[in-house]
């Protein structure tokens, strides 16, 4: 099912959360990220085929597949984490992070844990597919598993760290008091200064994934502003299984949802609002879009065949769901009336991962991946 919650956002500079997300931490990650080995900035794809085809002016997509070899974006916030917790303490001697994820953050950790010579401790959910917690080990993280759903392998990875001392390295806030979730926002901050520094005009419309919020609110913190005059309406995305923002956003408060949140889009399996995140999505956020496995797989197979005349793009589970929610809102005649999509929107997304769990995107698509294929 495809449901839109809508509302009002005064697009004030002051309705900005401050102190979510420093300024400081993003100005300290774009300079260090940038210098890291492999840095290399991402593309911006057109897909004016996919525009057509749907009504709209100009999509765009920002394709985070070959961010230093890691496969999604995420590998700009937990590894930047993990290099200021190092720098915090002096040295990474003795330092044991740890973190819960749905795979690309747990990767992106256990990478930075690397880096630094630090052992790395990774906790997933049954339902994370066994390439991804393989690509995790390479890292030479441990891979704990964890019965139940993300929130539970969450609440277990902080329960852990506070038995045995270890640095919790979360991507989502139980407490509003931990930076280590602010600061893996501020590494995402490097994607969407890359976006601002391409775009020729200012997008109409942004569609963003959802999941715990943590990507949502660092778009929102850097492109709240950089457009001050011609403010995009900003939309989340998320499974119809998984839509703990959507239901927040109803109740005007984060809510919990429960379940097994089992959905195609894996990265996005989250049933808990990133409280930090929250501070800054409520005052800033129109739109919450929640949409069905189906779209989001539909559109794993059509940017892979390049189905309106685009050059084909590999895109995972979870990062076609921005592309997921583009189709689904413009062709749904209401929620394309009510967010006033239209012949001269400009709309941007993101997609967040290529196939990172080769295996796994071969089984959901049903396409067999050439050798070197993102």
């Amino acid at each position: 099912m495809t449901d839109l919650f809508l509302r009002h956002v005064v697009q004030h500079e002051d309705t900005l959360a401050p102190g979510v997300i420093e300024q400081a931490d993003i100005d300290d990650a774009l300079s260090r990220i940038r210098g890291w080995d492999g840095y290399g900035e991402t593309p911006l794809l057109s897909l004016p085929g996919l525009a057509r085809h749907l009504g709209l002016g100009r999509v765009d997509a920002k394709y985070e597949s070959d961010r230093f070899g890691l496969g999604s974006f995420k590998s700009l916030g937990g590894a930047y984490a993990v290099e200021r917790v190092v720098r915090d303490r002096g040295s990474a001697d003795g330092l044991t992070v740890a973190t819960a994820s749905d795979g690309n953050h747990g990767l992106s950790v256990a990478w930075g844990a690397r880096r630094h010579g630090a052992q790395c401790r990774v906790y997933l959910h049954e339902n994370v597919s066994e390439g991804r917690a393989a690509l995790i080990a390479g890292m030479g993280a441990t891979v704990i598993r964890v019965a139940g759903n993300y929130d539970d392998s969450t609440h277990r990875a902080e329960a852990d760290c506070q038995a045995n001392g270890w640095t919790l390295v979360a991507d989502t806030a139980l407490d509003p008091e931990d930076k280590a979730p602010s600061r893996v926002m501020a590494g995402y901050s490097v994607m969407a200064q890359e976006m601002v520094d391409r775009l020729a005009q200012a997008p109409t419309h942004i569609f963003i994934q959802g999941g715990c919020g943590g990507l949502a609110a660092a778009m929102v913190r850097m492109l709240w502003n950089a457009w001050p005059t011609a403010r995009p309406l900003f939309v989340l995305v998320e499974p119809d299984r998984a839509d703990c923002l959507y239901r927040s956003a109803e109740a005007g408060r984060p809510v919990r949802i429960d379940g097994d949140l089992d959905t195609v889009m894996g990265g996005l399996s989250v049933g808990e609002v990133s409280l930090s995140a929250w501070h800054l999505l409520w005052p800033t956020v129109s739109g919450y879009l929640r949409i069905p496995d189906e779209a989001a797989v539909d559109a794993m197979r059509a940017l892979a065949q390049g189905r309106h005349g685009d050059a084909p793009v590999i895109a995972g589970d979870a990062g076609a769901a921005g592309i997921a929610g583009i189709v689904a809102a413009a062709t749904d005649p209401d929620i394309r009336q009510r967010l006033g999509l239209g012949p001269e929107s400009r709309v941007l997304t993101i997609i967040t991962e290529g196939a990172v769990d080769r295996a796994g995107w071969q089984d959901i698509t049903g396409i067999s991946l050439a050798a070197g294929a993102a």
